[in-house]
C-alpha cells in the first residue's frame, strides 16, 4: 500500500511539474511578460491544495479501483489477494436474485427520479421570488436558505419526529384531532422513499436558489424591458428569456443535484435504519464496506456505480450543453 501511495504521489508531481514547466514555455514562445518569481509563488499556492486532492480525492480512488478487483476483508488486510472479476460477477447474481442491492438500486433510482427535479423546481421558484426589490424581501430569502446550514443528521433526525408512526409523531398528532388514525409514514415502502426526497429537496434547495439567483442577475435587464414592447408577458418573458438565460447554470444544477442525490446515505440510515425499503446504493456500500468489512466487494459496487453516473452526467451535459 505504501508503495502504491508513492508511486501516484510521484505521478502526480510529475505531472503537476510537466503543467508548470508547458505553461513556463508557453508564455515564452508567445513573448509575454513572465516573473519567474511570481509563477514560483503561484505554483506554490497551488501546492497545498494539490497535496489535499491528493490524500483526500486520488489516493482513495486509486485505492477502491484496485480493491474491487480483490478479496479484500478489513480485519485480514495481509491476506489480501486478487480475484478479477468475481466481485462483479457476484453484483449481477446479487441483483438477479433480487437481494438488498436490487432494492437499494430501485430505491436509489425512486429517489433521484423525485428529488431531482422537486428540488430544482423549488431552488427555481424561490429564486424567482426573492429576485424582486420588495420591502423585507430579504428575510425570505434567510428563511429559504436557514436549512442548508443546519446537519442533515439533524435535520433527519427532526423529520424522524414530524413522521413517527405512533401518535405522538407530529403529523398523527394533527390527524387525530380529525380522527384518522395513526399513519406508519417511514414504514410503509410506498411512502418511505418520497418522504425522505421531500425532506433532502427541502433541506437542500435553499442551495441550488443562491445559484439560480447568481444567474438571473447576469441577465440583462433590457432583454426584460425589449420583451415587454413586443408584447410577452410574464410567462413568454420568462420562457423567451429567463429560461435560456439560466442554461448553463440550469446544467450545473441538475448535474450536481443528480450527483447528490445519487450518494443519498444519512436520511435513511437516520430515519428508518438499514429497511429493505429505504437502503440506498450508498448506505449499502456503507453497510458491505464497514459493518461486514468486506471491502473488496463494496469497492466493486462502488466502481460500477461511478460508471453508472458518470455515464448519464456524460449524457445530461451532451444533452444540455449550449449550442454554437
Amino acid at each position: 500500500m505504501l508503495l502504491v501511495a508513492l508511486i501516484v504521489f510521484g505521478s502526480l508531481f510529475l505531472i503537476f511539474g510537466l503543467v508548470a514547466v508547458k505553461d513556463i514555455i508557453t508564455i515564452k514562445k508567445h513573448h509575454r511578460r513572465f516573473n519567474f518569481k511570481t509563477s514560483i509563488a503561484a505554483y506554490g499556492m497551488l501546492l497545498p491544495a494539490v497535496i489535499l486532492g491528493f490524500f483526500f480525492i486520488m489516493l482513495p480512488i486509486v485505492y477502491s479501483l484496485a480493491y474491487a478487483f480483490t478479496d479484500y476483508y478489513l480485519l485480514k488486510p495481509n491476506e489480501i489477494s486478487f480475484v478479477g472479476f468475481e466481485n462483479f460477477i457476484k453484483v449481477i447474481n446479487e441483483v438477479k436474485d433480487k437481494s438488498d442491492l436490487y432494492h437499494a438500486i430501485l430505491n436509489t433510482l425512486t429517489f433521484v427520479v423525485i428529488v431531482t427535479p422537486l428540488q430544482i423546481g423549488l431552488a427555481l421558484g424561490m429564486s424567482l421570488f426573492v429576485n424582486r426589490k420588495k420591502p423585507a424581501i430579504g428575510i425570505f430569502k434567510v428563511s429559504f436558505f436557514a436549512p442548508v446550514v443546519i446537519s442533515l443528521t439533524i435535520t433527519s433526525f427532526l423529520w424522524k419526529q414530524i413522521l413517527w408512526g405512533s401518535e405522538t409523531g407530529m403529523i398523527n398528532a394533527f390527524l387525530k384531532m380529525f380522527g384518522v388514525a395513526p399513519i406508519d409514514h417511514l414504514g410503509q415502502a410506498k411512502t418511505a422513499m418520497v418522504w425522505i426526497a421531500i425532506l433532502s429537496a427541502w433541506q437542500g434547495c435553499g442551495y441550488q436558489m443562491l445559484i439560480f439567483l447568481s444567474g438571473l442577475s447576469n441577465i440583462r435587464k433590457e432583454l426584460y424591458e425589449a420583451a415587454s414592447l413586443d408584447g410577452a408577458g410574464v410567462f413568454r418573458q420568462f420562457l423567451s428569456v429567463t429560461v435560456p438565460g439560466l442554461r448553463s447554470t440550469f446544467l450545473f444544477i441538475v448535474v450536481t443535484v443528480f450527483i447528490g442525490a445519487c450518494r443519498v446515505m444519512i436520511q435513511p440510515m437516520i430515519m428508518t435504519g438499514y429497511q429493505t425499503h429505504t437502503v440506498t446504493l450508498s448506505y449499502y456500500m456503507y453497510q458491505q464496506g464497514v459493518m461486514y468489512r468486506k471491502v473488496g466487494y463494496s469497492s466493486a459496487v462502488a466502481l460500477i456505480m461511478t460508471i453508472i453516473i458518470g455515464s448519464i452526467t456524460f449524457i445530461q451535459r451532451r444533452l444540455l450543453r449550449e449550442k454554437d
